[in-house]
């Protein structure tokens, strides 16, 4: 391969993760998976409410935003499998991955391929708004009204939007994907990651309670905390004092388990 043919691959090749903003000198990167049917955007303003000792690094997975040409993953296997490879190069400093409802799932399940590979492993888990286990439904077969009434239900759109039938046929296929890589992803009951892990938990969601989220304690043979905040499914969305607490542990070390 020429230079020149180097450097237009490069331009080509889809990015997996972007700073919001660059932190060069950041002592540690914060990955951040988005729930179904988000994307990178949903952690735009994370920066101002976290120091420069910390960068934010959404992942850009494909299906949408930028990628929406390319073909959403529904199988948890195949995508952390991509994650790894394409991620390993910004592993290159202490890391922590972030993940709200499948961005935890997302989350949780690299962390246990990259211990098995022997790879880097975030210094942190935090799991916001999910559980450790399958939902009541599996959403990603549901018709499309009912599939729309779920996602009504768990607050998980502006009504304009579910109102909008030229905007729901195109965000539908990347939903119903995301709820079919959401379910593929939940942990075997043996599972488990030496990480330590932070759980958070809305007061008043309906999808994962605080006792629910607590389960993942059971996953992880590190330390183990959870928080409940103020908010439904999507507390993430008023992230005062979830990324009050985020930064907090980022920038204590944790000691690691003996052996």
């Amino acid at each position: 391969m020429t230079q020149q043919q180097s450097r237009s691959r490069a331009r080509t090749a889809p990015r997996w993760t972007v700073a919001r903003p660059a932190r060069p000198d950041a002592a540690v990167r914060l990955f951040c998976f988005p729930y179904a049917g988000g994307g990178s955007s949903i952690f735009r303003s994370w920066h101002t409410h976290l120091d420069d000792g910390i960068e934010v690094c959404p992942v850009l997975l494909p299906g949408r935003e930028e990628r929406y040409s390319e073909p959403a993953f529904t199988r948890a296997d195949a995508l952390v499998a991509a994650l790894a490879e394409h991620l390993a190069p910004v592993f290159d400093k202490p890391f922590a991955f972030f993940g709200h409802s499948m961005g935890g799932q997302i989350a949780f399940a690299l962390a246990r391929h990259l211990a098995a590979v022997g790879a880097p492993t975030p210094s942190r888990l935090f799991l916001a708004g999910c559980v450790p286990q399958h939902s009541r439904v599996l959403r990603h077969e549901l018709p499309d009204e009912q599939l729309v009434a779920e996602i009504r239900e768990m607050n998980g759109a502006p009504p304009e939007v579910l109102a909008n039938e030229e905007v729901l046929q195109l965000l539908l296929p990347m939903i119903r994907a995301d709820f079919a890589l959401a379910e593929d992803s939940v942990p075997p009951a043996e599972a488990q990651v030496t990480t330590p892990v932070t759980a958070f938990a809305g007061a008043d969601d309906p999808e994962a309670g605080h006792d629910e989220v607590r389960l993942w304690a059971r996953h992880t043979t590190g330390s183990f905390e959870s928080f409940e905040l103020k908010g439904d499914h999507f507390f993430l969305h008023q992230p005062a004092a979830l990324l009050d607490l985020v930064a907090r542990r980022l920038t204590t070390p944790v000691p690691r388990p003996a052996g």
